[in-house]
């Protein structure tokens, strides 16, 4: 029985790939923040026969991440699949306001790199030496697609912290031939569950499993974003009404 963790799991994307890997058996660890929100997957994925559990962590408080995802190894097994895809909530994006290009100082990068970057280290680190040791193991990394394929200067000071991201996942996907262990960098242009076919949830979720299975991309860009994404701006989920 392999283990996924999902580090950022959120009732859209992260239910989404958890209901996937369940249903091929996978067990599934849920962190994230709001332990209510994790719950929540956690009972939704009551019904496909594999364990689903909530280990609430902030990703950038490196000893609550290191615990949960001990709590979470100790609890369901060695993680064999990570997949990393960290959200800002509303509250985030008031503290740490997105830029624009002309207008990125180094403090408001700063917020982004733990986030995004170091967050991502952080979790990586922990699960590989365990995948190399194994000789096996999955890393999947999400981004907005502003981390490289798609020109987004309205949310600039993400984009640094994700670019470096994607640069590192896609230099670790190179460094891991041959061990048995992958990785690989997911680019989302798309307003999830709010668009065609392809922003889908359980669509995207297909998408993570290929990944998982097929193990040959360095890469997979998810587009599907409408032609006027830069003026709409943000998804949904981060407007308030």
């Amino acid at each position: 029985m392999s283990t996924l963790a999902i580090v950022g799991a959120g009732p859209q994307l992260g239910r989404a790939i958890g209901r996937r890997f369940a249903a091929e058996g996978v067990d599934v660890a849920l962190i994230a923040r709001s332990r209510t929100t994790l719950q929540a997957v956690a009972d939704d994925l009551s019904d496909t026969g594999v364990r689903a559990e909530a280990f609430p962590a902030d990703v950038t408080d490196r000893p609550a991440l290191h615990a949960a995802l001990t709590a979470a190894e100790e609890r369901l097994g060695p993680i064999d699949i990570l997949e990393y895809s960290p959200a800002p909530s509303l509250a985030d994006l008031r503290r740490a306001p997105l830029v624009e290009a002309t207008k990125v100082t180094v403090d408001s990068v700063l917020t982004q790199l733990d986030l995004y970057l170091l967050g991502g280290v952080a979790a990586v680190q922990h699960v590989l030496p365990g995948m190399l040791e194994r000789g096996t193991g999955t890393i999947l990394v999400s981004s907005g697609a502003g981390s490289g394929p798609v020109i987004a200067p309205q949310v600039a000071n993400v984009q640094i912290a994700t670019g470096g991201m994607r640069n590192w996942i896609l230099n670790l996907h190179a460094a891991l031939s041959g061990t048995g262990v992958y990785a690989a960098h997911v680019a989302i242009a798309a307003f999830i569950g709010q668009g065609g076919h392809d922003s889908q949830p359980q669509t995207m979720a297909d998408a993570y499993w290929r990944l998982h299975t097929e193990r040959t991309e360095a890469e997979l860009v998810i587009q599907d974003l409408p032609d006027d994404y830069l003026e709409r701006g943000l998804a949904d989920k981060f407007v308030e009404s």
